[in-house]
């Protein structure tokens, strides 16, 4: 407990640390790394653009003539069609076709359509894209992932209790109650409920008088602010003003909706670094829309600011590209979990 606890204590000292990175060069490599892969990404759509133009590519329309989004759960379907509202007209004009948001009221749903064909492409946690990987390996594709304002490529499982709970750190929490997000979800479930068992040497199914799922990230601290559950975990990125709900996560968002003052809770726990969840694309569509989704979407950050934060839940410095390399500790997590059970 004592690591716990010394950890805990250096949470809001971490972020002036690593905030100080970017000044001493960070974001200037990031910067020229960043014009780098939008060159690439312009000339890509452009040669695919060139290629449609001589009626080298307009076959793959016929293939899929409606581009349709899965979105997560995890806070209410109005928020989440408005915040995705801007994307789905981005894309449309990228790609000259109908493109169709589905919000889900959990993860499961986006990954279910995602396996049967009825998606073509997602954001997803690392966990949910290592679920869809172990069902089948060839269901999609990462494509790209977030770059927090640090320049890492990961965030952090928090676990949360209110403020006036009177709960201080994990040692107290032997006894109370706990709300996992989503059994689908990476900082909601699958790595809380490894490293708290693994790392904390904590039994899961004695040491919290009840365990449960809030139905995603802003209902389980809703729940929590109600006195539902003496605590939760959730995602954040970890880095920049605390007050603010850091630079981007949950409760970032929250913030921002007015729905949460930090205030209000007490952080009694973090995780180790968790890999960024990936942007997915159905492996069996056709190459030339990969070319131009990845194209377009790594142009979003200087084509459309304020909607690349919308949809980023906060501030970040942009997407960086990524494969299936990237997730294999996360899959190699839920290969074990499963085997666990």
């Amino acid at each position: 407990m004592a690591r716990v606890q010394g950890r805990i204590g250096c949470i809001r000292q971490v972020a002036p640390l690593r905030l100080k990175r970017i000044q001493d060069g960070t974001e200037t490599m990031f910067k020229k790394s960043l014009v780098a892969l939008i060159m690439g990404a312009t000339a890509l759509t452009s040669t695919a653009a060139f290629a449609e133009s001589h009626g080298g590519s307009a076959d793959w329309r016929d293939e899929v003539p409606v581009f349709r989004i899965g979105i997560l759960g995890g806070e209410n379907e109005a928020d989440r069609l408005r915040d995705h509202a801007c994307q789905q007209a981005y894309l449309e004009e990228r790609l000259g076709v109908p493109v169709e948001l589905y919000p889900a009221s959990d993860y499961a749903g986006v990954l279910q359509g995602l396996l049967a064909g009825q998606l073509e492409f997602a954001g997803l946690g690392s966990s949910g894209y290592a679920g869809i990987y172990l069902q089948d390996p060839e269901a999609v594709e990462p494509l790209y992932t977030v770059m927090q304002v640090d320049g890492s490529l990961g965030y952090y499982s928090v676990m949360y209790t209110r403020a006036d709970s009177g709960i201080e750190s994990l040692a107290d929490m032997e006894g109370h109650s706990l709300a996992f997000a989503d059994p689908n979800s990476t900082s909601g479930y699958l790595v809380p409920s490894y490293e708290l068992a693994n790392e904390e040497g904590l039994n899961m199914d004695t040491y919290f008088s009840q365990t449960g799922f809030g139905g995603g990230h802003e209902q389980a601290v809703v729940a929590v602010l109600n006195g539902q559950y003496d605590a939760g975990v959730t995602w954040t990125s970890g880095v920049g003003n605390y007050d603010e709900g850091y630079s981007r996560g949950n409760l970032r968002s929250m913030v921002d909706r007015g729905m949460l003052d930090m205030n209000e809770i007490r952080v009694l726990w973090q995780s180790n670094l968790i890999t960024n969840g990936p942007r997915v694309i159905r492996s069996d569509v056709p190459q030339e829309l990969k070319d131009l989704v990845m194209g377009a979407m790594m142009q979003l950050q200087v084509q459309d600011r304020e909607c690349f934060d919308a949809i980023n839940d906060g501030e970040s410095l942009g997407y960086w590209p990524i494969n299936h390399d990237f997730y294999t500790p996360i899959i190699n997590m839920r290969r074990e979990a499963a085997s666990n059970r």
